[in-house]
């Protein structure tokens, strides 16, 4: 596991009393619960999020703030700006995915099991969405008290689990202009509640989709000379492909081609004129995830002429890994450790690199940042609830833990 450097101590300027924003939070989380609760039970699909848009910007607007919806008609950005700030001062972002999952709510043990069949909170969206509402009327009282020093950017982003997501919307729509850093949190139903893990460098992987089709002329499997045997072609490409890019690629890259289709003909004696292959591609590194489409392009093109094969590469850019930048995982670790690290308790794990996508890596592409793991697990629960799952359940304090670490980050630290 990847550990980050431990924090200097000393590095956070309080300007804020702790045990003064633990208790503005504490009051915060009922409301911010049943929040959630309302959430999870209207679950809404990637772009369709117009109900949970609207309770976002009404409780913004209640809150003193102007929020602004997306083009598309989900999702919104909301800037928290002190009074006086110098122009070009770069905004702290805060991220969090607004949108559900087309599967069935397992639970029947919960009031707030979803209410629409076939959608469901199984990725812990709902969460992110309360810690960053809660963050931002936090930080709207503390401009109105003038403890707020520096411009945030609160980003309620649709569409995460759409390929290649809901973060291109943000960036399109300039979400991302005058962003000097973004965080983020990600439930992670193996870390326990009250604790965050952390990895500098790649904490999740890249994942595009790619068919590939095969024509030719087709012909009598008698005379396989006189046309494109494209059933052996296809055969060849999905055996030599991935084999082809591993040894192209650095292996220390974690580069992966897996078919999942392959598909030609009907009858036996019929060469046909149309083969399909279909599979992803999945990278540990951005770099590998940069050179693959190049890369399989080649290597098509060449084994296509030994077969006599017309060709096309559908590629489908998924979303790059999430490259934590490691001055940013260093601040989360120091605003997790000032606020809950007290009588030496560990509050902060390394973590793993996953081999799942997040489409919150379009967003380092414009502005360093780091994503966290969020713990959610209830201490002493052994029963498995792991994300995309029917049964995909939280402790519910996560989410003020998620609001005193982010409005640590904006309250007690002035540093872009």
């Amino acid at each position: 596991m990847n550990r980050p450097e431990p924090a200097q101590p000393g590095t956070l300027a309080v300007a804020r009393p702790a045990a003064e924003l633990r208790a503005r939070v504490r009051r915060l989380e009922p409301e911010l619960i049943a929040f959630r609760r309302d959430l999870h039970r209207h679950p809404e699909l990637g772009r369709q999020e117009f109900r949970t848009t609207n309770l976002l910007r009404d409780r913004l607007v209640a809150a003193g703030l102007e929020p602004r919806v997306l083009p598309g008609g989900t999702g919104l950005l909301v800037d928290v700006v002190p009074p006086g700030t110098a122009p070009g001062t770069g905004f702290l972002a805060f991220r969090a995915d607004i949108d559900a999952l087309p599967i069935d709510d397992a639970k029947t043990d919960v009031p707030y099991r979803s209410t629409v069949p076939g959608r469901a909170h199984a990725c812990g969206h709902d969460v992110h969405t309360s810690v960053v509402l809660g963050t931002g009327l936090v930080l709207a009282d503390a401009v109105r008290s003038g403890e707020l020093r520096r411009p945030v950017r609160l980003v309620f982003q649709p569409a995460e689990e759409v390929m290649p997501g809901g973060a291109l919307d943000v960036i399109n729509a300039g979400g991302m202009d005058g962003v000097g850093r973004i965080f983020a949190v990600h439930c992670d139903p193996k870390v326990e509640v009250g604790r965050i893990a952390l990895r500098v460098g790649a904490i999740t992987s890249a994942c595009d989709r790619l068919v590939l089709h095969l024509d030719g002329p087709g012909g009598h499997t008698a005379r396989p000379h006189l046309t494109t045997d494209l059933v052996t072609a296809i055969a060849r490409m999905a055996a030599d492909l991935p084999a082809g890019l591993a040894r192209r690629m650095d292996p220390r890259w974690g580069v992966s081609l897996v078919w999942g289709r392959i598909a030609s003909g009907s009858a036996p004696n019929v060469i046909p004129q149309h083969a399909e292959l279909e599979g992803t591609v999945r990278c540990l590194e951005l770099d590998g995830w940069r050179e693959a489409p190049d890369l399989l392009h080649e290597l098509i093109a060449k084994l296509a002429e030994t077969y006599r094969a017309k060709w096309t590469l559908d590629y489908h850019r998924g979303v790059p890994p999430v490259v934590n930048e490691a001055v940013s995982v260093a601040r989360l670790e120091e605003a997790m450790t000032a606020r809950f690290g007290g009588g030496g308790a560990e509050v902060v794990e390394g973590t793993e690199q996953s081999l799942g996508g997040e489409d919150f890596s379009w967003y380092l592409e414009h502005a360093p940042g780091a994503l966290a793991r969020l713990g959610v697990r209830a201490p002493g629960d052994t029963t498995v609830r792991d994300l995309h799952q029917g049964r995909f359940d939280v402790d519910e304090r996560a989410i003020g833990v998620g609001v005193e670490l982010f409005a640590a980050l904006a309250l007690e630290d002035d540093r872009i």
